[in-house]
């Protein structure tokens, strides 16, 4: 028997719950999140970091976060009243959890899933998401005023956008790698100092290398091999768990995919609605993947094997961002 794991914004819900947040509580916040996720798209895409992963977005806001008033409560509220799921999802989780493991690996924080598991009553023992605890550092009125300071300073940068075929920061315009390079001096010299730097050195966000962990987790728990296992991801958080359930023969499905997932999966899928997952689990059961690799739809829904040629790569590239800006909105749609 099979199992299956989904990352949660993108594949199951339309939200992205640390960006909607950080929105709602930050003057100009929906600005300031997309500077940080950009600078967090370099440090793990670009310039490779050691030590840093993808998502890692969600522990470098959480100190702005703070100085605007975050707290435990808030979070939890907001994000009650804000979940949506993608049209059919919840049917289809609750049909998929009577058939065979299923499991939530999710960058977000974990109020939010708290909220989404007892929505639809979903066991938050078969989810791994980021832990964060916005009261346990008080912020000083010194430490205020230098994060505000800080807080002016990124939004006045101009906006953070990298060329397409960049791979490397020699890829990359002078003037934007003076920005980049300020903003490391921001996070990790400045603010990892701080006492709020709490949130930079011990908050470990559920992206990159620790999805693909959890998929091991998973696998072992089950006694299963990973050829076993069923990934559903969507953005640059999920490039490690698709390459590896990809290397290990199992199901790596770009959903609705920005350009990082969709050159990381082995397959691809475009929908409006969690129906697509039933139909495809369903396959992979009967027929394992080879059942998928003879697979193809342009119905109700799209889905078919990433296509290696560049050219069409290209073209399915375009399409898929449009879609999942159409499906998500533009803002969030544009996020990595």
């Amino acid at each position: 028997m099979p199992f299956i794991a989904f990352d949660c914004e993108g594949p199951l819900t339309l939200n992205d719950n640390a960006f909607e947040y950080c929105k709602f509580l930050v003057p100009e916040g929906h600005k300031f999140f997309k500077q940080v996720s950009r600078f967090d798209d370099y440090l793990a895409d670009i310039q490779k970091r050691p030590g840093y992963k993808p998502g890692d977005t969600l522990k470098l806001i959480l100190p702005f976060l703070k100085l605007f008033g975050a707290t435990n409560q808030s979070l939890r509220e907001f994000s009650k009243k804000t979940l949506i799921f993608l049209p059919k999802t919840p049917e289809v989780l609750r049909d998929l959890k009577k058939i065979l493991p299923t499991f939530i690996i999710s960058t977000s924080y974990k109020p939010y899933l708290e909220a989404l598991a007892e929505t639809i009553d979903f066991p938050m023992e078969q989810i791994f998401c980021t832990e964060v605890d916005l009261d346990k550092v008080k912020l000083s009125k010194e430490e205020a005023k230098v994060l505000e300071k800080l807080y002016q300073e990124i939004l006045s940068f101009p906006p953070i956008e990298f060329p397409l075929k960049a791979s490397s920061p020699s890829d990359l315009p002078t003037e934007l790698l003076e920005v980049l390079e300020r903003m490391e001096e921001i996070f990790f010299e400045i603010i990892w100092n701080l006492e709020i730097g709490v949130f930079l050195r011990e908050v470990n966000p559920i992206g990159g290398e620790e999805k693909a962990r959890a998929c091991k987790l998973i696998a072992e728990k089950l006694n299963l091999p990973l050829s076993e296992g069923f990934y559903t991801g969507d953005s640059i958080t999920d490039m490690q768990a698709l390459s590896l359930i990809k290397e290990n023969q199992g199901i790596s499905l770009a959903f609705n995919p920005n350009r990082y997932a969709l050159k990381t999966g082995e397959f691809y899928g475009l929908s409006k609605n969690g129906l697509i997952f039933k139909d495809l689990v369903k396959l992979f059961i009967e027929g394992g993947k080879e059942e998928l690799e003879r697979f193809v739809s342009f119905g109700d829904y799209e889905f078919q094997k990433i296509p290696n040629e560049p050219e069409v790569f290209e073209n399915l590239l375009k399409k898929c961002e449009e879609f999942r800006k159409i499906v998500r909105g533009a803002l969030i749609g544009d996020l990595g």
